[in-house]
This record gives structure tokens, C-alpha cells and sequence, in this order.
């Protein structure tokens, strides 16, 4: 029996809430599966920077990179400035691990309310790829002058022909394995012409490889426009850091609740371990409250399971998540009901 070793980052707010229900669902699910997952929890957080200095130790990326994946919670705090949670842990690990590949589903469950009128569960499924690495988020720039009338803050994009090619590459190759074989690339590149002009002209080279994917360039105004006006009409996305990072959050609403959206920051030459978190965020509002849906959590732990090569677990996953999301008598708040967190774990699990 294979044993995979998940590195476990509870992290702030609602994280380990919802964390703790998605190692219960994925340690059943890959026991189905003929796999073993050895967990490895890690207190690393907003209260281990208050008590520290720091969001991880020295050694903290060396411990990680013993791991096969990494299941994260989620990371922030309000009396903890951003800069920190998000520029000291979350995006480090994305580039100490080149996990370049951030893979956002969105999908409409049977059972879920969607905001927009006539929409049919499942006609919404898109799997949005979004750079992970570079791009807008580059931590490239500076402040002169600061605190002056005239102080100039830069900010400056990042885009490399590598950079774009292996994400469109990721990107036409799971649309290749899907039924419509449909792409889109969104860019901006009629205002942003040389980093997204790049961005672009890859997109043209790469396409020409994948004769079999139909695909068209988007504007993101108007891609932003269609997710809500037809989303239904979107298959495979393609973008930038930024562009993929806001339109996934548009997604996550069409289909439901942001309490549903899983993701994959995903290294896929293995070389380092990939890590998966759901989009929520940390909501201290409701931490602590018992209410927080576990499902993004228990999705994000279903995309780890297919990376750890086990297909059968991850299904399974997926398919219990659709059977419980479609019982009228078990809804977390955010969909609408009054059952807790643990609540669906325990219906989640009792599914699989």
C-alpha cells in the first residue's frame, strides 16, 4: 500500500475548521483507493508569527519539501498586516516550489442555488489554469520618495516566454482530455501590449501543438462579462495571475458559493510538492462559530488525491460531495441551512 506524506497547515480563522474535515473525507477516500496518507500537522500561522516573528521557521521549507503534497487551510488575521500572511508564506511557496500551475474548477452541483436565472446543475464546468508564479504578482517594484507629496510607487509585471508557455501547455493539455476540447486565453493585450503581448503571441505558437482544442483569445473585460452573461459557454480558461485570480472568484459565485471553490497550486514534474487549498480565505468573522462549509476544503483534498495517483479516492470525493450537496436536508449556512461543519464532514464521509 502506497503512503503518501501530506504536510497539514491549519493556519487562521476558519482553516483548520474546515482542514479537519477534509483529512477525515481524503484519509477514508485513498484507503478505498489503496493508499495510505501519513499527516504531518503544522502549527504555522498568524499566532505562530506573533509568537515567533516569523510565518514559518528556518528550516520551514526544508520540512516542506519532505512532504509529497501540502493540504493548506488558510492564512490572515486583521491585526496581522497582509504583506506578512500572504508575502512571508503563502506566495513564497508558490515560487520556492514552482508550483506554476494553479488550477481553479468551478462547477455547478444538483442541490446548489445558483444567482443566475435558468441555469441547469452541471451546465456550468470550467477548469480556469491561472499562472501561479509570475505575471502581475511579481514581487518586482518599489516605493521612492516615501511619505513625500510626490512619492512614485512601481509595481512591475513579470511576464517570460517560459512562463506563458507551460501554463498554456497545462492548460491545452486538460483540454484535450475534456468532451468539448474548448480553450479560451483571456488577455488585455490591446491596453498592457508588451507583457501581455507576449502572453499572446505564446498563446499563438502553443496553439498551433493542439490542433484538436479549439481556441480563441478573450479580453478580460469581456470574459468578465460572460461568466455571468454565459458561463455555461466556458470550458478550459487560461490566464495571468491577476486576471486568473479575480475571474475565479466571479466563478466560484456563479456556481454557488465561494464556500465550494477548491484549488491546486500545482509543481507537476513532482520535483517538489504541490499544495491545495480552498479559495475562501481565513472569514474571521465566522471562525470559531462552527458554520464554516467544509466542502472547498473537502474539493481541494479531492484535487490532492488525484495528483497523489489516486484517481478512485478522489472520484469517490467528488461523487460524495455531489450526494450530499444535493440532500435539501443537509445545507451549511452560506447555501442557505443551518447544518455545521462538522455536520457535512460527517455526512461527506458517511457518503464515500
Amino acid at each position: 500500500m502506497a503512503v503518501h506524506k501530506v504536510a497539514v497547515i491549519g493556519g487562521d480563522g476558519i482553516g483548520p475548521e474546515v482542514i479537519a474535515q477534509a483529512v477525515r473525507v481524503a484519509e477514508k477516500a485513498a484507503a478505498r483507493d489503496g493508499g495510505t496518507l501519513e499527516w504531518n500537522h503544522l502549527p504555522w500561522s498568524t499566532a505562530y508569527y506573533k509568537q515567533h516573528g516569523v510565518m514559518l521557521p528556518k528550516n520551514g521549507w526544508d520540512i516542506l519539501a519532505q512532504h509529497d503534497a501540502i493540504l493548506f487551510g488558510a492564512v490572515g488575521s486583521p491585526d496581522v498586516p497582509d504583506k506578512i500572511t500572504v508575502h512571508e508564506l503563502l506566495l513564497p511557496m508558490r515560487r520556492t516550489f514552482d508550483q506554476y500551475v494553479n488550477l481553479r474548477p468551478a462547477y455547478l452541483f444538483a442541490g446548489v442555488p445558483c444567482p443566475l436565472s435558468g441555469k441547469a446543475p452541471g451546465s456550468i464546468d470550467m477548469l480556469v489554469y491561472r499562472e501561479n508564479t509570475e505575471g502581475e504578482y511579481a514581487p518586482v517594484g518599489g516605493h521612492l520618495y516615501p511619505g513625500s507629496d510626490h512619492e512614485i510607487a512601481v509595481q512591475t509585471g513579470i511576464f517570460t516566454r517560459r512562463g506563458c508557455e507551460r501554463i498554456l501547455r497545462a492548460a491545452f493539455e486538460a483540454a484535450q482530455k475534456r468532451p468539448r476540447k474548448t480553450l479560451t486565453s483571456i488577455t488585455k493585450s490591446n491596453a498592457q501590449v508588451w507583457g501581455l503581448g507576449l502572453w499572446d503571441a505564446t498563446f499563438e505558437a502553443v496553439r498551433k501543438d493542439y490542433p484538436d482544442v479549439k481556441s480563441a483569445p478573450l479580453l478580460v473585460d469581456a470574459a468578465a462579462m460572460d461568466f455571468v452573461r454565459k458561463p455555461e459557454a466556458f470550458d478550459v480558461v487560461v490566464a495571468s495571475n491577476l486576471f486568473g485570480d479575480i475571474l475565479t472568484d466571479l466563478s466560484a459565485a456563479v456556481t454557488g458559493s465561494i464556500g465550494l471553490a477548491s484549488s491546486a497550486n500545482i509543481n507537476p514534474t513532482k520535483k517538489f510538492p504541490s499544495m491545495f487549498e480552498p479559495v475562501h480565505g481565513s472569514a474571521p468573522d465566522i471562525a470559531g462559530k462552527g458554520i464554516a462549509n467544509p466542502m472547498a476544503a473537502i474539493l481541494s483534498a479531492a484535487l490532492m488525491l488525484d495528483h497523489l495517483g489516486l484517481p478512485k479516492a478522489a472520484a469517490a470525493t467528488r461523487e460524495a460531495v455531489a450526494k450530499v450537496l444535493a440532500d435539501p436536508s443537509i445545507k451549511s449556512p452560506d447555501l442557505g441551512g443551518q447544518a455545521t461543519t462538522t455536520n457535512i464532514g460527517d455526512a461527506v464521509l458517511a457518503a464515500v
